[in-house]
């Protein structure tokens, strides 16, 4: 496998959320406790860091331009102009948004946590592009990756303290049929952020792994990406021709982290992403 390089060098205390912007060219990522939005641009190496009002555990393109935001206490929507405004507010006392993803008909899928990890404490919802939302799955604890086949026909979920990768079969009406499609085994790090690839197959980051690993879609163990950074937390296809793997990596709660403990890293050509839908909202 080739090997990592780093794409940018920083500090990010939680590290998460790449995702590729193909109207900009570049890579979104966060800090979530930092309360940063970060643009990497890998064909002129430009990059932006923005403040966020609240912690903040998603961003990711809207069809009509600006982004959509998972937010502690909702979903709110950034226009081209640097606008603000809420979709969906719901704040709880104690929780705060975690990874979301763009379903294949636009909605937002949101995820939740609680500060304290408490277990049940968190939610998985479907936001639609008019602010309409639905629970999809509660009692969840740490809500994290999420993603489709290149169909659409299936959905992968990670719920980090499981320690499994499961999937659902998906259609309009919703997710159904909850099964594992892997399990972490022990010492080996737990699940944390996910993307597909073209060929099906589900890349999840491990935190407290150090790894990045490839599952083919009958869970199948086919690649594992190693990096200093124990903390790793998502990785997601970016580029041009969405070839190279980005991984975010994480800081906190670390004695002594890596010097590369909160970067962005990238594994140029480790295999070939698919296209993501846009927010239709």
């Amino acid at each position: 496998m080739t090997a990592y390089e780093v794409a940018v060098a920083a500090e990010a205390a939680l590290g998460e959320g790449p995702t590729w912007d193909p109207a900009t060219g570049s890579l979104l990522w966060l800090d979530i406790l930092g309360m940063r939005l970060h643009t990497y641009d890998p064909v002129t190496g430009r990059r932006t860091v923005r403040t966020t009002p609240q912690h903040i555990g998603a961003a990711k393109p809207r069809a009509g331009g600006g982004l959509v935001l998972n937010l502690r206490d909702g979903v709110g929507l950034l226009d081209p102009d640097g606008t603000f405004r809420w979709l969906h507010h719901e704040p709880v006392p104690g929780r705060r948004a975690n990874d979301a993803a763009v379903a294949p008909d636009g909605s937002l899928w949101a995820g939740t946590m609680r500060y304290d990890e408490a277990a049940g404490g968190g939610t998985l919802s479907r936001i639609a592009g008019d602010g309409t939302a639905r629970t999809v799955l509660d009692d969840v604890t740490v809500s994290n990756g999420t993603g489709w086949s290149p169909d659409g026909r299936l959905m992968y979920y990670v719920d980090t303290p499981t320690r499994r990768v499961d999937v659902f079969d998906y259609d309009a009406e919703g997710i159904r049929d909850r099964r594992p499609l892997v399990e972490i085994e022990e010492g080996a790090g737990y699940p944390d952020g996910l993307t597909v690839d073209a060929d099906g197959c589900v890349w999840v980051a491990l935190w407290d792994g150090g790894a990045v690993r490839r599952y083919t879609p009958d869970g199948t163990l086919d690649r594992v990406i190693s990096v200093p950074t124990p903390r790793t937390t998502a990785c997601a296809f970016g580029g041009p021709a969405l070839t190279d793997l980005y991984i975010t990596t994480a800081r906190t709660g670390l004695d002594a982290p890596h010097p590369l403990s909160g970067s962005l890293l990238v594994v140029p050509n480790a295999g070939k992403g698919l296209p993501q839908p846009a927010f239709e909202g």
